[in-house]
């Protein structure tokens, strides 16, 4: 039987066999330049941290240089918004995580992105989170945090609780923090983890609910600050010298942690995915990689096919959106 074209299924099929015409030659020419690695805080914090330990074995596996490029400010909204700015290329790649990309656009209505405007590549590892406190403060476990603070709020001294920005997993933390217990407490929102660490260090805030880092580790030895607990199910390798938060009396449903991952925008070429894809997932293979996760207190992820990752992807917006709804967090 002769097939017959009209005009427009001729056209149809002309535009769509240019298409995967283009998507395989960029596929083939990416990447022919160098690519930007956007990471939404200031330099000297754990995102930072990962990114340089990342940034170079991905240029190796790419073939071009990988540069880290850091820009803070609104939960990490201002660097998710300049990815979102720039051509769908894959030339900028956006390290971040659900605090990011779903919680920030919840919490500021200035925040005009939404998840779904980015596609998840790949996680590097998920990081534990610890509940950090000062160093003068009068407790010495998370129950004895937890009197004091009953007692200051009581007084009309609620206590202090740092994160990274109004909307941020670890705003989410303190507020869900002073609901689960019944406890006032006061918001500092900072523009990134190195600000939060010097003011914690210095004493002007009372507690942080962070990212973990080898850091903390030489701080609290020095006697800077104090970490109260993990909050872990159970003591894990490499921080078992630290209580897990189901140790405490007060808290025992109260563990969490946070997965930070790759993104580019939603409509970058499939090729383009596919080999940013590759190149992540051999970068995640490298022992040095892995090793620095290790020693940063990491959870190194398995890497995942594409297809799976959408579903994590998915299913951490509907997850994470409900933990919003459920602390009635209202944009401002």
């Amino acid at each position: 039987m002769k097939r017959t074209f009209t005009l427009p299924r001729l056209l149809a099929t002309l535009l769509c066999g240019l298409a995967m015409a283009t998507s395989q030659a960029q596929a083939q020419s990416f990447p022919s330049k160098p690519v930007n690695l956007m990471v939404p805080y200031p330099a000297g914090g754990l995102s930072d941290v990962i990114a340089r330990m990342v940034n170079v074995p991905l240029s190796k596996h790419l073939g071009q240089p990988v540069i880290v490029e850091n820009l803070g400010g609104v939960s990490g909204a201002i660097a998710a918004q300049k990815v979102l700015n720039a051509p769908s290329d894959g030339y900028y790649l956006f390290q971040g995580s659900p605090n990011e990309l779903i919680l920030s656009p919840l919490a500021n209505a200035a925040v005009k992105l939404k998840s779904e405007d980015f596609r998840l590549v790949q996680i590097v590892g998920a990081a534990q989170i610890a509940f950090l406190a000062r160093k003068d403060i009068p407790a010495t476990s998370v129950d004895e945090l937890l009197d004091y603070a009953r007692k200051m709020a009581k007084e009309g001294k609620p206590l202090t609780y740092a994160s990274v920005g109004p909307g941020s997993f670890y705003h989410l933390l303190g507020e869900h923090l002073s609901k689960v217990t019944g406890i006032e407490m006061t918001h500092v929102p900072y523009k990134g983890g190195a600000p939060a660490n010097q003011d914690l260090i210095g004493g002007q805030v009372d507690i942080y609910l962070a990212p973990f880092g080898k850091n903390y580790t030489d701080l609290a030895k020095d006697g800077r600050i104090k970490i109260l607990a993990m909050l872990n199910k159970e003591r894990l390798e490499g921080v078992k010298q630290f209580p897990a938060i189901t140790e405490s009396k007060q808290l025992k449903n109260f563990d969490f942690n946070i997965w930070t991952g790759y993104f580019v925008k939603k409509d970058t070429p499939e090729a383009v995915v596919q080999s940013l894809h590759k190149a992540l997932t051999d970068t995640l293979g490298d022992a040095s990689v892995r090793n620095g996760l290790e020693i940063n207190s990491l959870l190194v992820a398995k890497p995942l096919p594409l297809s799976e990752l959408n579903k994590v992807y998915s299913e951490g917006t509907t997850q994470f959106r409900a933990i919003a709804k459920s602390i009635n967090l209202q944009p401002q």
